[in-house]
């Protein structure tokens, strides 16, 4: 039994495989909307001890220490294994900065970056996971700042259409007022165009001309002495 079910999955793999090299199954224009969270206190944890150290005693924040938020982005392959992503996130918090007192309230996060994902699998799958690292900026409280976002996912692929999007990234700060952070996302995806597929043009053959042909006797009327008459080919058409 156990090998039977064995044997199954190997089958249905390399069915999948070799339908993937029948296809291109690049990412069509996709938007998703996520929920997510901006991680500070791990962050912090990490970078002040090690993260052997917040692994051993985990600490980690949990999710009443984080700062929920949403956001929507848009996918579109340009392989079947690569994808560029463009995100546009905001959340309320009290954005921690390195070297500068809190500011004591909270106020709105508006985050943005452009990434390139690395898919391990195409769509062919029904999973596939993904590394993803990109460039993005940030604005808050009349400050901007720049980040790099690097990180892991997840897509769980729905009949080609629709999609589970799974994220964990390391935003690493670029500019002053930017703050190291984890940053954690679940979302739904949909398509909302497709994809030009490449068609091959055909060289197809020229009809051929028809010559006239009154009487049928299969001589062209141009051949045929007699062209109302049925005759033989011998006799130029005639009886």
């Amino acid at each position: 039994m156990r090998r039977g079910f064995l044997l199954l999955l190997v089958q249905s793999a390399i069915f999948t495989a070799s339908t993937a090299q029948d296809k291109s199954y690049i990412q069509d224009p996709t938007l998703a909307v996520s929920f997510l969270f901006q991680d500070f206190k791990s962050a912090s944890n990490i970078r002040s001890t090690s993260l052997a150290t917040a692994l051993r005693d985990r600490n980690f924040a949990r999710i009443r220490d984080m700062s929920p938020g949403l956001g929507i982005s848009y996918l579109e392959g340009i392989h079947k294994h690569y994808d560029v992503v463009i995100n546009l996130t905001g959340s309320f918090l009290d954005y921690p900065v390195d070297g500068r007192p809190p500011f004591s309230n909270d106020y709105f996060l508006i985050e943005g970056d452009v990434s390139l994902r690395g898919k391990m699998f195409s769509n062919a799958w029904w999973v596939s996971p993904y590394v993803q690292v990109g460039a993005g900026t940030s604005y808050y409280k009349g400050y901007h700042a720049a980040y790099i976002p690097a990180g892991l996912g997840m897509q769980l692929n729905f009949f080609d259409e629709a999609y589970l999007l799974v994220n964990a990234q390391y935003r690493i700060p670029v500019t002053t007022m930017a703050s190291f952070h984890f940053f954690y996302s679940v979302g739904l995806a949909g398509n909302i165009g497709r994809k030009k597929q490449n068609r091959k043009v055909e060289n197809m053959p020229l009809p051929s001309l028809i010559k006239p042909d009154r009487d049928g006797d299969g001589v062209p009327d141009h051949e045929d002495v007699c062209p109302d008459t049925p005759g033989k080919k011998e006799n130029k058409g005639c009886p």
